[in-house]
């Protein structure tokens, strides 16, 4: 199954050298959500050449502009392509009040149906459950509330193994109910063919972890523990760590220590501060204590 983020925007509060606000798409399947909406992100869908009318999922982590300043935009060019599938839209409690004013004021009457599911900055919660993946929040340290999100896969069916499978006079509800994992039992409750005997253990459901603004914090790794690829902000260099204490940000260097703590498959960096022209030193110091660290590029897409 296709699981991708493409990179939409990259710089922190301000657009500078060519990169934009914070925006990801995530596509899972045949499922198309969309992380964050900073000004300019249906530009970047149109520039980049992605069928935005696809997105049926919007996940806004916080209430600061860089985060969602593009949502209103985005909604109403939904509304005049004409629109007709439900769009929902997940984030913290006020931003439907943000909306409904918007178009209250603007006279708009959506053609599509709009639904939104408040999120909650506390603790580790199932927000989305679709038949292939999963959408989880968990909590960031930031000056308002903030969550971070963990897609993951769910286990797809197991194969069977062939050679058991010819030499055994099966039921397909047999087959059925192995592939799903379990054990097939008789009316008293004994086991007539055990998984781990007629199907080859599944494959690995991949995951994805996204902490957009936070200050240093080794309580993340809880939530982002062995995910194949984390997306860390990573607003400022070595020579601001105590203006990302202040401001309730991360250096690159912390975005690393949480990926080495969290024993990550891969480090995608992002949310640049507009001082930095050339990122390379941001990426060097990433790579000094996470070797296998990158920075996020707009209208690139990595495979998770």
């Amino acid at each position: 199954m296709e699981f991708e983020v493409t990179i939409l925007g990259s710089n922190s509060a301000i657009p500078a050298h060519g990169r934009n606000q914070t925006s990801q798409l995530v596509s899972v399947g045949n499922s198309f959500l969309l992380i964050d909406c900073g000004e300019g992100t249906q530009i970047q869908l149109r520039k980049f050449k992605l069928k935005f009318g696809r997105i049926d999922f919007i996940l806004i982590s916080h209430l600061h502009g860089d985060h969602f300043y593009g949502l209103m935009g985005l909604i109403s060019s939904f509304h005049l392509v004409k629109r007709e599938r439900l769009l929902t839209i997940f984030g913290p409690s006020g931003l439907d009040e943000i909306i409904t004013t918007q178009l209250k004021h603007t006279n708009t009457k959506l053609s599509f149906p709009l639904r939104f599911v408040p999120t909650q900055a506390e603790g580790k919660n199932l927000i989305l459950e679709e038949p292939m993946f999963r959408v989880f929040t968990f909590p960031l340290q930031h000056r308002i509330p903030c969550t971070g999100f963990l897609i993951e896969e769910k286990p797809g069916l197991r194969n069977m193994i062939k050679e058991k499978l010819v030499k055994t006079k099966m039921p397909v509800e047999a087959i059925v109910s192995l592939r799903e994992g379990n054990d097939v039992l008789d009316s008293d409750g004994k086991v007539i063919y055990r998984v781990e005997e007629y199907t080859y253990p599944p494959k690995q459901s991949k995951k994805y972890g996204y902490c957009s603004d936070t200050i240093f914090d080794l309580s993340l790794v809880d939530y982002i523990k062995g995910v194949d690829l984390l997306y860390h902000e990573a607003t400022f260099g070595d020579d601001e760590t105590e203006r990302a204490g202040t401001t309730f940000h991360s250096t690159s260097r912390q975005a690393a220590n949480i990926a080495k703590e969290a024993e990550v498959d891969k480090l995608l960096l992002g949310h640049y501060s507009s001082r930095y022209k050339d990122l390379i030193p941001i990426l060097n110091q990433a790579k000094e204590v996470f070797e296998n660290s990158f920075l996020s590029e707009e209208g690139i897409t990595y495979s998770i």
